[in-house]
């Protein structure tokens, strides 16, 4: 048994620990269930969601860089109908929260998914996507925004009674005016950040790598990004944020806790070791040990500025 506390509240979500997954890097959860334990995560946020079946963009989709990974897939997705009847029932199977990704290319389409999944029931928190740059229609438009923040949290906190996290794009001029939009239109805490817009091209044929053209970097080269931007919406706003954005090990997890993050996402990191998440757990638990802090709690928002 465990020496320390690395149970986390964010609002009313209960957390057993705040390593959680990122959308859209470890499938529908199950896909990793080979390879470790689910039930020792804080949570499984899964691939985002539509209304309906979604092909994604054409390949080639992904290209390594030197330090992270850009990805156009376009929110390939089973749809929500699938979602519920294939993956749910084995997904809740495990004790840890699911939190389900959603996203549409109108606020209809999210309202018709917030309410899908509510009925579904065993739905932890809702994550809502108003930041993926891959889709041409929603997604980042919505996020964009202080307005159209505001407008689509408020609809989705009047339709549903889920917890609601609204997941921010970095590309954005200020982060802190979209944060306190999405707070005042509801949000119960806020996710951040997706990826950041990019591109590669192949000098030999001229061409750009993704067929997409521009994709979404990830990885270790955000990471100094979205600190700074989390720390940013954390100052904006009192609702809690959780940070996502190039966590690849221990001291990662621990600078977005110590500026104020209640609990981090790992993305990327997934493809590079499926593992990771548990063993950043384990960790975590160790530091704590160490360093005799029998609380986690003692560690987040000790950010020291002067």
């Amino acid at each position: 048994m465990s020496k320390v506390n690395l149970a986390v509240d964010l609002n009313g979500l209960k957390l057993k620990n705040p390593i959680l997954t990122a959308s859209g890097t470890f499938g529908y959860g199950l896909e990793y269930a080979p390879y470790l334990d689910l039930n020792r995560l804080g949570g499984v946020v899964v691939k985002g969601l539509s209304l309906w079946e979604e092909e994604g963009t054409s390949p080639p989709r992904i290209w390594e860089t030197a330090s992270g990974m850009l990805n156009a897939i376009g929110l390939q997705n089973i749809g929500v109908e699938r979602f519920i009847a294939e993956k749910l029932p084995k997904l809740k199977e495990y004790d840890t929260a699911i939190i389900a990704n959603i996203w549409g290319k109108t606020i209809d389409d999210y309202l018709k998914v917030a309410e899908r999944l509510e009925k579904a029931g065993d739905i932890s928190a809702l994550e809502v996507n108003i930041s993926c740059p891959n889709i041409k229609k929603g997604g980042m438009s919505f996020g964009v925004s202080p307005d159209s923040a505001y407008d689509i949290t408020c609809r989705l906190n009047e339709a549903t009674s889920l917890f609601l996290i609204v997941k921010l794009s970095p590309n954005v001029a200020d982060i802190k005016p979209i944060a306190k939009a999405v707070e005042e239109g509801g949000a119960d805490a806020l996710s951040l950040i997706n990826t950041l817009i990019g591109m590669a091209v192949d000098v030999e044929t001229k061409r750009p790598r993704l067929k997409n053209i521009t994709g979404g970097l990830s990885g270790p080269a955000i990471k100094p990004v979205a600190l700074r931007m989390v720390y940013e919406a954390i100052k904006a706003v009192q609702i809690p944020v959780i940070g996502i954005g190039g966590i690849m090990d221990l001291y990662d997890v621990l600078e977005f806790l110590i500026v104020g993050a209640r609990a981090v996402e790992i993305g990327s990191a997934n493809f590079v070791n499926p593992r990771v998440t548990i063993e950043i757990i384990e960790a975590l638990e160790g530091y704590l040990e160490e360093k005799g802090i029998p609380d986690v709690n003692e560690i987040i928002a000790t950010l020291e500025v002067e």
